[in-house]
């Protein structure tokens, strides 16, 4: 009769309101029950006109009905008091199929409503319990005529609308389930890229820092310890040194200012663009600057991370590697732009990682070209000085099949231009190797005056 033993676990919406579909059936189901209770009790009238015991029929059709108003007050949930009223109507409608077996298709409402009601084993149960009312009113309406539909047909019924209603509530969890699944996946994406837009912004603030305040403030602290070495000996001196620092600290509270409202460099926002941000550098640090190839409109993103890179290197130059000159080139390209930093110092083992260091150094300049998609590459030997290249991409400006106009040759027209060596290696480390596992970038170097 049941389409088989369904487990106790069968997911069941707990309030109708909120749910449009099972309150739309629910108002079905409701008036299916008044129109069957109607028609049966009908029918019963005019086969049977005022018999001795139509005033029990009569009372019992509306306490049924009377009952089956109070559904809704008393809820939705297998509440003691929602099984007790369905017990009550269910005990109801047995007395009148006792009385009067017309009343016996009143049974489908009441199918649907201890399936939503009951756990699955007690709505089965219960199910069975109607079903087998419905096909004793079939027999007694049949008058003793034998008829094998009547004890196959209400099982069958059943069992078809029992497992459909299963089989439909069952995948109604399902989905419930997948939809909590798609949405706690989604809060733990969006809080993942929370996390990771975190990280990325604390490395921006670190490496923003480290370019622009603290390389300042090391400049800075360089310039006032050679002043106040020399300021017995050499006031002038000192006080040029003292002139220089100040104007650092201006720059760097220039720089500290656009920093916080998120703005382009200093130097940028001058309106010169990258060329002339890098030739005020190289003027600064008493750099040689060249440009090569033809000048192409840069993003901002990109004007920005070549300028840090070069303060970075230039600070490093400065600070650790005793060289005697610099040089920077920028270098156009048809698919790039290469910014190459060469000194004449000491030079280093790209290979060897020495500790000790302070700062982000290396780590933060390809951190900033591989952001835009570009590379950072170092070329040292000890005593011969080094050159740090970062090369950019850009969108092809050659039209489609236009020949290479450098087929043959190296696509970087200054493949080393580094100074000559120096003579006289110093011991220190170089600071292009700088490998701190928490980089952070070097302040903006101070004038070569000092």
């Amino acid at each position: 009769m049941s389409p088989g033993q369904e487990g106790e676990n069968v997911a069941r919406p707990t309030e109708t309101e909120q749910d449009p579909d099972a309150t739309w059936l629910a108002r079905v189901m409701h008036i299916a029950f008044f129109l069957l209770l109607g028609a049966s009790l009908a029918r019963f009238l005019l086969r049977h006109p005022w018999e001795d015991r139509s005033p029990w029929i009569v009372a019992l059709s509306g306490a049924l009905a009377s009952l089956y108003l109070l559904g809704p007050v008393v809820g939705t949930r297998a509440a003691p008091r929602r099984i007790a009223w369905l017990s009550t109507v269910v005990a109801v409608w047995i007395l009148l199929v006792v009385l009067a077996p017309s009343f016996a298709w009143c049974a489908v409402p009441l199918f649907y409503t201890g399936l939503r009601t009951l756990p699955a084993r007690a709505a089965l149960g219960l199910v069975t319990l109607l079903t087998a009312f419905v096909v004793f009113a079939q027999v007694q309406l049949a008058h003793g005529g034998w008829d094998p539909n009547l004890v196959v047909a209400p099982p069958a019924v059943a069992a078809i609308a029992t497992g459909v209603f299963v089989y439909s509530d069952r995948q109604a969890a399902r989905q419930r389930a997948l939809i909590d699944d798609l949405i706690r996946t989604r809060r733990e994406l969006a809080a993942i890229e929370r996390r990771e837009g975190t990280l990325a912004e604390r490395q921006r603030l670190s490496m923003e820092i480290h370019d622009t305040l603290a390389q300042g403030l090391s400049s800075q602290q360089m310039l006032l310890q050679a002043a106040d070495r020399t300021w017995d000996s050499d006031p002038a001196t000192a006080r040029r040194h003292v002139r220089t620092a100040e104007s650092i600290a201006e720059r760097n509270l220039a720089e500290a200012r656009r920093f916080v409202h998120d703005l382009a460099p200093a130097d940028l926002a001058e309106g010169g663009g990258l060329e002339e941000a890098l030739r005020g550098l190289a003027a600064r640090e008493s750099t040689a600057f060249r440009v090569d190839g033809t000048a192409v409109p840069l993003p901002e993103r990109v004007q920005s991370a070549l300028l840090r890179i070069a303060q970075g290197a230039l600070a490093n130059i400065r600070e650790h590697a005793g060289a005697e000159s610099a040089a920077l080139t920028l270098t156009y390209l048809d698919d790039q732009v290469v910014l190459d930093i060469a000194d004449d110092g000491r030079g280093f083992d790209p290979a060897d990682r020495p500790g000790g260091v302070r700062g982000h150094g290396l780590p933060a300049m390809r951190v900033r070209a591989q952001q835009l998609g570009g590379t950072l590459t170092v070329e040292s030997t000890p005593g011969e000085g080094t050159v740090l290249s970062a090369a950019i991409p850009l969108p092809s400006t050659l039209p489609h099949g236009a020949p290479d106009p450098h087929p043959h040759t190296d696509r970087r027209p200054h493949a080393d231009p580094r100074p000559h060596p120096d003579p006289h290696p110093h011991p220190h480390p170089h600071p292009h190797a700088d490998p701190s596992p928490n980089p952070a970038p070097p302040p903006p170097p101070p004038s070569q005056e000092s």
